[in-house]
């Protein structure tokens, strides 16, 4: 998707807060109003302009593979041991405080893209949108909205609500006050409770637009969070049944581009990497491997203890971790004195035999969000949490057999809870998940007290509200406990 417009949570809030004196003069220059108010395809750039956020460097890259990976048990900082990274050194050990630069960078991109979307509903409002397909753009930047906020909430609990562009005082004001994680997560299902009645099933051609199953999945995965088993269950049950998913015969294939939108697929953020290109920003070079002859500056390169908790057999490990050394799908063989032994497979582009623009920080590599494995996983994990542990088993041993390492010997509720959530791990390994699920769960302590890291139970259940937002409120925001 072409970025065409960026809207700032900043700029709405000075638009919002300007009051009558001599900058109400009539503009004298082409507003975005304007240009909206005479375009044909303003809706659509509109509703583009929300999606473009997704590339953005502070988005996916550099500061959110730090909070998001590199914080959890399954990854190191890497690169260099000398190469902070600015501060993905203090991710790894958890000596981060509410300065660390990681924590503003993503709470701005988030609040960022939240303003986009309060800035298209609002535009799509005034503008003469046919009603359906104007129903079908609410829905996609709601969908958008909800995984912004799905983002926040789960890195740092309770975080200001804004559902619309704030215009008054009082709207403004609490704009730097923190609601609770719960009411954030109201409006997540609230959101994706309409994107799920008003999006489209699939889209034959403009892949990586918000689907109802995109909708449904999502907000099943929000009920796991929030402990909502019988609405979880159901919605697993919704998008089981459309028929439209299975998990693809070759996991190793499911990070190669003949993987992007495989039947596995429920939402990519989609990448392109021929001429022009239009990537996630350096999300391949910050972790490709690093060294003579490397791609990229190693960052994020799995632990050995991950590699270790595989069982023999498991397809999984290899088709997730690069080893130094190693020769790999396309023929491309690996430094055997790079600085770390292992790298991330799951990011790897091959130069060779895939869409290649001759750009390493815009390739073509599609960010697999949501993926039928983790909607059976949730599946299961509801099914067991209601009592229905046999049926939960079925799900479980359907992604451990795609694995080819058999069936589960879990037989109690609490065996195959442990199991779910052990299989969580290695099945999305690297994939932004594994910190959350740990702190969702309550195993956070222990596991990254056994990584060597420095936890501090209550206060590293969350994340730090970035000092520089507290700052910016003027004391309003308050921080979360132990900082």
């Amino acid at each position: 998707m072409k970025k065409i417009l960026a809207f700032s949570l900043s700029a709405v809030l000075l638009l919002g807060a300007c009051k009558k004196s001599f900058l109400d003069e009539k503009p004298r220059a082409q507003t975005p109003e304007d240009y909206f108010a005479s375009s044909t395809k303003a809706p659509e750039e509109i509703v583009t302009s929300v999606y473009s956020k997704l590339y953005d460097w502070n988005q996916h890259c550099f500061s959110w593979i730090g909070v998001t990976s590199i914080a959890d048990d399954n990854a190191d900082k890497g690169s260099e041991p000398g190469d902070s990274g600015t501060d993905k050194d203090q991710l790894d050990n958890y000596s981060f405080t509410s300065t660390s630069a990681s924590f503003n960078e993503v709470w701005n991109a988030n609040f960022e893209g939240i303003a986009r979307v309060n800035k298209a509903l609002d535009m799509l409002d005034k503008l003469n949108v046919d009603p359906n397909l104007k129903t079908r753009y609410q829905g996609e930047v709601r969908f958008l909205r909800a995984y912004y906020y799905f983002q926040l909430v789960r890195m740092f609990g309770g975080v200001p609500v804004i559902s619309r562009v704030p215009l008054t005082e009082d709207e403004i004001r609490q704009v730097n006050v923190r609601n609770t994680a719960e009411e954030v997560y109201d409006l997540i299902e609230e959101d994706l409770q309409f994107a799920s009645a008003s999006l489209p099933e699939n889209y034959l051609i403009e892949k990586g637009r918000a689907t109802k199953w995109a909708a449904v999945g999502m907000l099943a995965k929000v009920q796991m969070y929030r402990q909502k088993w019988d609405d979880c269950a159901s919605n697993c049950e919704s998008l089981i049944n459309s028929g439209l998913f299975e998990l693809h015969p070759k996991y190793e294939e499911i990070w190669r581009e003949v993987g992007e939108w495989s039947s596995e697929s429920i939402w990519e953020i989609q990448a392109k990497g021929d001429y022009p290109a239009k990537g996630i920003q350096q999300y391949f070079s910050v972790q490709a491997p690093r060294g003579a002859g490397g791609l990229g500056w190693g960052f994020n390169t799995p632990t050995q203890k991950l590699y270790d908790a595989y069982e023999a057999g498991d397809v999984r490990r290899d088709a997730t971790i690069i080893t130094s050394g190693q020769v790999l799908w396309d023929g491309w063989q690996t430094n055997a004195a790079a600085p770390n032994k292992y790298y991330n497979y799951k990011c790897y582009i091959s130069e060779s035999q895939e869409t290649f623009a001759n750009n390493r920080d815009q390739t073509n590599k599609n960010l697999r969000v949501l993926r039928y494995a983790d909607l059976l996983l949730i599946y299961a994990e509801a099914l067991n949490e209601k009592g229905q542990t046999g049926a939960a088993l079925q799900q479980l041993n359907a992604v451990r057999q795609r694995a080819k390492i058999g069936n589960s010997m879990a037989a109690t509720q609490e065996e195959v809870r442990l199991a779910i959530w052990n299989e969580r791990r290695l099945e999305l390994a690297m994939e932004h998940d594994r910190l959350f699920d740990l702190r969702r769960t309550g195993q956070i302590a222990d596991a990254i007290k056994a990584d060597g890291k420095n936890f501090e139970a209550g206060k590293h259940e969350l994340f730090p509200i970035p000092q520089r937002q507290i700052d910016l409120s003027n004391g309003l925001m308050i921080q979360n406990p132990g900082y």
